[in-house]
């Protein structure tokens, strides 16, 4: 998502503790604006996963939720970049130093290094975006998301909408984090087809033999868009990437191809953070890391913070589909309101989002 923040100048973090994270030193997204909180004795840290904070993407929506905490409740945040996966440990370790009140690490990756920071410092107080642990530990919140679920009304769409009868997905890494939308995309295309009599096909993702399409990083556009070009070649006329900053080459890809050719994105609204592409996005995934960090935020100001689970669905507000913008009027009224339909079948539990139970 495009930061709506300036940054500052000389932070509080010591030069050599910075250049040994081999990251960027920490930033501060300011605030001080008249309609902000009242200033309280509050830091909020995140460490990135590698794509940056301005990946307009995953990254970048979780620090919103800092920004966010710091204009309704007056907390101070800053953030430290992982440039590379051997960053995660000097960022957590930079921000210990610094006293933070909530350390909060970005990834799947992160797993690791955030469970032995907080082991080595029990009375830190951590948040971790797309983990959970088990058991669960004390001092850390795992926010985790059903993706799944809002993935599968992607995909219900998506078969709706193509013309090809082909769609396709990629991801950036073959993580749980990543692969849990594509299966749930794969279940969506499968759902629409057993109740359509349908037969459009998902290219770049096997549901049974759980194997598909990565580029392998995070970061390099130029691999979305050599992905993106394959699977449009094979005749998918919709993409779904899974990969971040990634997804921007398939979105020059997609743009390049013209015609019938369009996307979804993920994580956040596409057409507020890479909005030069709105016009190719049917939709987007929302996964509202923003709303978790912030709340995360909130529960460790007020005193009430406890480790566990936290778990975004379609029936909380953590998942749901943005709206349609430019395609508000090409999208059927009837396939509209299967989607809504499907919506409450899943929150409901009557709709599975396990496409083991729309095998042919």
């Amino acid at each position: 998502m495009l930061r709506s923040w300036s940054r500052f100048l000389g932070v509080t973090v010591v030069l050599a503790v910075a250049a040994a994270a081999c990251s960027s030193a920490p930033e501060s997204s300011g605030g001080g604006s008249p309609s902000a909180a009242p200033t309280v004795n509050f830091l909020a840290c995140q460490v990135t996963d590698t794509g940056g904070i301005d990946d307009r993407s995953f990254n970048a929506t979780a620090w919103k939720g800092v920004t966010d905490a710091e204009k309704s409740l007056g907390v101070q945040g800053k953030y430290l970049e992982s440039q590379t996966q051997n960053d995660y440990a000097p960022n957590i370790n930079a921000f210990l130093q610094q006293k933070c009140n909530l350390i909060i690490t970005v990834g799947f990756l992160l797993g690791d290094a955030t469970k032995a920071a907080a082991a080595a410092n029990p009375d830190q107080q951590f948040a971790i975006v797309d983990f959970a642990y088990d058991p669960t530990i004390p001092n850390v919140l795992g926010l985790t998301f059903a993706t799944d679920q809002s993935s599968f009304l992607a995909g219900y769409l998506a078969a709706g909408m193509t013309k090809s009868g082909k769609v396709g997905t990629f991801g950036g890494l073959d993580i749980p984090t990543v692969t849990i939308y594509m299966q749930g995309f794969a279940a969506g295309i499968l759902y629409y087809n057993q109740q359509n009599g349908t037969s459009v096909q998902l290219l770049g993702w096997s549901p049974a033999k759980q194997k598909g399409l990565f580029t392998g990083d995070f970061e390099n556009q130029d691999n979305g868009r050599r992905v993106t070009e394959t699977l449009l070649q094979q005749g998918a006329d919709i993409i779904l990437p899974v990969a971040g900053p990634v997804g921007l080459g398939a979105a020059a890809a997609v743009q390049a191809a013209g015609g019938d050719n369009h996307m979804i994105w993920v994580d956040s609204d596409g057409c507020v953070s890479a909005q030069q592409y709105c016009s190719l996005f049917l939709t987007s995934v929302l996964k509202n890391m923003d709303v978790a960090v912030q709340d995360a935020i909130k529960s460790s100001l007020d005193g009430t913070f406890k480790g566990g689970i936290y778990t975004g669905t379609l029936e909380n507000g953590g998942m749901g589909l943005a709206p349609y913008h430019d395609f508000e009027s090409q999208v059927p009224q009837e396939l509209k309101d299967q989607i809504d339909a499907a919506k409450q079948g899943i929150i409901d539990g009557s709709i599975s989002v396990d496409p083991k139970d729309y095998a042919s």
